[in-house]
């Protein structure tokens, strides 16, 4: 059984950051590209980065490029997102998604999610 957790999420002011973390079991992470999603209340599901299958190229939207980080400790199945330098605009439910196929920047494209974990930031 596939099972991505979120966590890390929280209220923080503008200008600060936040890490948040995906725990992923019953997949093998390196197998999948990992992206991280968010959704802001009455709006769609919207990419923020990714990183490859197998690798370590990553890609990012442009709102957060500079100010985000993806990375991946294969050894523990997880995956991150640093996020400095946050905006209110940052404010959204924030969510791992694994995808087998290929390479997308579309939520549809991604096979499993986490539940999502809430990041706050205030002006």
């Amino acid at each position: 059984q596939v099972q991505l957790v979120e966590s890390g999420g929280g209220l923080v002011q503008a200008g600060g950051s936040l890490r948040v973390s995906c725990a992923a079991s019953g997949v093998f992470i390196l197998s999948y590209h990992m992206g991280w999603f968010r959704q802001a209340p009455g709006k769609e599901r919207e990419f923020v980065a990714f990183i490859i299958r197998g690798g370590d190229t990553t890609y990012y939207a442009d709102s957060v490029k500079g100010r985000f980080t993806i990375s991946r400790d294969n050894a523990q199945n997880m995956v991150y997102l640093q996020m400095n330098s946050l905006k209110p605009d940052d404010t959204a439910v924030y969510y791992c998604g694994a995808g087998a196929g290929s390479l997308t920047m579309t939520a549809a494209g991604y096979d499993y999610w986490g539940q999502g974990t809430q990041v706050t930031v205030s002006s």
